[in-house]
């Protein structure tokens, strides 16, 4: 794995700390640290546009109407996702408190979902960080899902290999730990469609479904055959090994962001299971800086989101 850096000019911007009251100014330029994989992928050039959309200090917040399939029935719900770009550390693999020209710029996508089976909630976030540079894998995705049963954590970094690790309630989960050959992720595509759809992988694929659908699932993580579609603001991965498609509906503008998704799949246990399909459907976005916006007050700003 090679690794270099070079500087992208950058006049008064502003790079947003999330969940804490301060930011790092850079009056001058801002360092992009690349992790190129083998081989080598053509690294972008950010556009101005991207710079004025991305690093103006806020984070893009999208709601939406969840109408989640769990246990064989569709449960209501709402999902989240929230974009913003950070400095990331090469070597933690964790957000910078401070500005460095060693940080790895990423546009993070934290996406939460919930919704209630029966008596019990369920709280699913996955969290992805992808190089704005678009020529890399995520540097890291993470997923946790919880429930009155119990919860499992999993998380992937991308070094020499991918390292995943997976912790689990279930007997046949429990601790896991073991390494990875490089592949697409289903996690990242969401990021990489944000910075620029047309580089989206299409045709045949090896590719890592998410991390919630292998929790939820109980599947293993590793790479399964997929076939992936691009069309006008339509991306579709198929996996038929299990029995599940996805597609992706945004924008075909900048900044191209989603106005919805569909994930159908067998729902339920044994001979009970169905096909369903999980919809998701835009509510409403806004451009906030949400670490600051944590008083009483502030609550107005969900209804805005149209959340509970």
């Amino acid at each position: 794995m090679k690794r270099l850096v070079f500087i992208l000019p950058i006049i008064f911007l502003s790079v947003c700390i999330s969940c804490e009251e301060k930011e790092t100014k850079i009056t001058d330029e801002i360092a992009v640290y690349e992790t190129v994989d083998n081989p080598p992928q053509p690294k972008i050039k950010l556009s101005s546009e991207f710079k004025d959309y991305w690093y103006d200090g806020d984070a893009e917040i999208t709601s939406y109407k969840l109408e989640q399939a769990r246990y064989g029935e569709i449960r209501e719900g709402s999902a989240v996702m929230v974009f913003v770009t950070e400095d990331f550390l090469p070597d933690l693999q964790v957000k910078a408190d401070n500005y460095s020209k060693s940080n790895i710029p990423v546009l993070k996508l934290n996406a939460t979902k919930n919704f209630n089976t029966g008596v019990y909630p369920y709280s699913i976030m996955q969290s992805t960080f992808y190089p704005v540079t678009n020529n890399n894998h995520a540097l890291k995705v993470t997923a946790s899902v919880q429930d009155w049963c119990g919860h499992v954590y999993a998380q992937l970094n991308n070094r020499e290999q991918f390292e995943l690790m997976s912790h689990s309630y279930f007997q046949g989960e429990a601790d896991q730990n073991y390494k990875l050959g490089k592949t697409w992720t289903e996690n990242e595509l969401w990021t990489k469609l944000r910075i620029d759809p047309k580089s989206l992988p299409i045709g045949d694929l090896d590719i890592i479904p998410s991390l919630e659908f292998t929790r939820l699932k109980h599947q293993e993580i590793k790479a399964y055959k997929a076939y992936a579609v691009l069309k006008d603001g339509l991306y579709m991965l198929s996996y038929p090994n299990l029995n599940r498609t996805l597609k992706i509906n945004f924008e075909n503008s900048f900044p191209y962001q989603i106005n919805g998704w569909e994930e159908t799949t067998l729902s339920g246990h044994g001979s009970e299971s169905k096909i369903l399909t999980t919809k998701a459907t835009k509510l409403e976005t806004i451009k906030s800086a949400y670490w600051n916006k944590n008083s009483n007050a502030d609550t107005g700003l969900r209804k805005t989101l149209k959340l509970k």
